[in-house]
């Protein structure tokens, strides 16, 4: 057997790691912001989903994990709001660990202003203080259906009640230390009930003003302690002017408020049936973005294409408002995890998991 003189194999070994460090800032420098967002696991699959993390979210250079975990944690701070297998401190801590290992960024998220409630379930926070409520005269029908004569979607707490912000603030908070990061996504997409005319509080004031007066709060909270927001940028988007509807787009004119946010709050903009370019208009509004897919593979690969496009025929003072791309789910992980693993083509064609392993196959080939 040859034996390779040391000197050459040291050389060898450097010059691979050269092009490794290489690829992953040009990849950095056309994506900065490459994410997977996904529920929270519950206990009994939180090995699975940190194995997944190792194996499967690292190797394709995500960088970044949005946790939709809502109440679905033992927080210490107000275990009145624990919901449904929730995971505990130590359950935290495992996917800190995998992730710190692969410089991957945990944004947890909880629902703030809308998705209080899902057709006739109240969500903790209603539950356990259902004076916080924007619409309490609206009643659970006996059974559920959409549309209705209420307008019932999701339930709104009402941000201007003035006990609100110590309750959501100290879990939200809970949730940034138990996950150590400096990032919190707040929801805020879908929200169709706000500033109702009942509303001893808010009624009769301006849709847009409370929306930006709501994201503000959140904001300069989280500032405070040196961490920025996201949320999602559906309520932001005209949808009359724009075609985009009610569900990507906001029809109550809190759209306004885009131009009432702190420049810093970062914008999670989601379609899922077309590649639409809103994300220019994010970016022009100051704000960075992240365009986010969900189960159309092709869809997804031209938003990938769409925002390096972007990015690369950008001016100077714009190149960084087109911040990456975040794969979505909207899956219980553990039913995301079994599909994924056990995937067959072409009937999951259109679905998450597929759409993920081809976005970042497209990704990879950059």
């Amino acid at each position: 057997m040859r034996k390779w003189p040391v000197c050459l194999i040291i050389l060898f070994c450097t010059q691979l790691a050269s092009v490794a460090v290489m690829s992953q800032e040009k990849l950095d420098s056309l994506l900065p912001i490459r994410g997977f967002c996904i529920d929270a696991p519950r206990p009994v699959q939180l090995d699975s989903f940190v194995q997944f993390i190792d194996k499967e979210l690292a190797p394709r250079k995500v960088n970044t994990l949005i946790l939709l975990v809502d109440y679905n944690y033992q927080f210490k701070s107000h275990p009145e709001l624990v919901d449904s297998f929730p995971l505990t401190e130590q359950d935290a801590k495992k996917i800190v660990k995998v992730c710190q290992k692969n410089n991957i960024r945990i944004i947890p998220q909880i629902n703030f202003l809308g998705h209080q409630s899902w057709a006739r379930r109240l969500n903790k926070l209603l539950q356990m203080y259902p004076q916080f409520d924007e619409t309490p005269w609206v009643k659970n029908p006996d059974k559920y259906e959409w549309p209705n004569a209420d307008n019932l979607y999701c339930r709104s707490y009402c941000p201007l009640h003035p006990d609100l912000h110590k309750i959501t603030f100290e879990v939200m908070d809970e949730l940034c230390d138990v996950f150590q990061t400096n990032a919190f996504h707040a929801g805020m997409d879908e929200v169709f009930y706000l500033g109702e005319a009942k509303c001893p509080r808010c009624g009769g004031r301006d849709k847009s003003e409370l929306f930006a007066g709501e994201v503000r709060a959140i904001h300069d909270h989280l500032a405070a302690k040196g961490r920025e927001l996201w949320i999602w940028g559906d309520r932001l988007i005209d949808g009359k002017t724009t075609g985009l509807g009610i569900w990507e787009a906001s029809y109550n004119n809190t759209y306004r408020a885009v131009d009432m946010i702190p420049k810093d709050v970062v914008i999670c903009d989601w379609h899922y049936e077309r590649a639409d370019k809103t994300a220019v208009y994010f970016a022009m509004k100051g704000l960075r973005v992240v365009t986010c897919p969900w189960r159309n593979p092709a869809v997804a690969i031209n938003q990938v294409n769409d925002m390096v496009g972007f990015r690369q025929t950008a001016t100077h003072e714009m190149k960084d408002k087109f911040y990456g791309v975040t794969e979505t789910t909207w899956s219980n992980t553990g039913r995301f995890l079994r599909s994924y693993y056990q995937q067959t083509q072409p009937t999951d064609e259109h679905t998450s998991w597929n759409c993920f392993r081809i976005m970042f196959e497209a990704i990879g080939k950059l």
